[in-house]
């Protein structure tokens, strides 16, 4: 499998359509973010300069399947939560959940 390696390192954690959290990988540090939506929650963990959801309280667990984020193409997608994280490639989004 080859991935597309991204143009920018920043990364756009989104829920509800709502920008959360912008993040450049290159510059942050090792840490752990909880994002909650209506009484359930998501572990986003960003470590080495990679970023996955490393826990949720959601029923399927695909977000936490998915992996960490390593291609420009991807995204990674909790439904029953809302939420979304992708590479930013401009000040636009580029996947909205509602």
């Amino acid at each position: 499998i080859t991935f597309c390696k991204p143009h920018s390192q920043t990364v756009q954690i989104i829920q509800d359509g709502e920008i959360l959290y912008t993040i450049d990988l290159e510059k942050s540090e090792d840490r752990t973010i909880e994002v909650e939506y209506q009484g359930s929650r998501n572990i986003i963990q960003i470590q080495e300069h990679q970023i996955c959801v490393m826990d949720a309280e959601c029923p399927d667990q695909t977000c936490v399947k998915m992996g960490e984020l390593k291609s420009s193409a991807a995204l990674i997608v909790c439904l029953p939560n809302k939420l979304v994280i992708q590479f930013a490639e401009s000040d636009e989004i580029d996947a909205e959940v509602k």
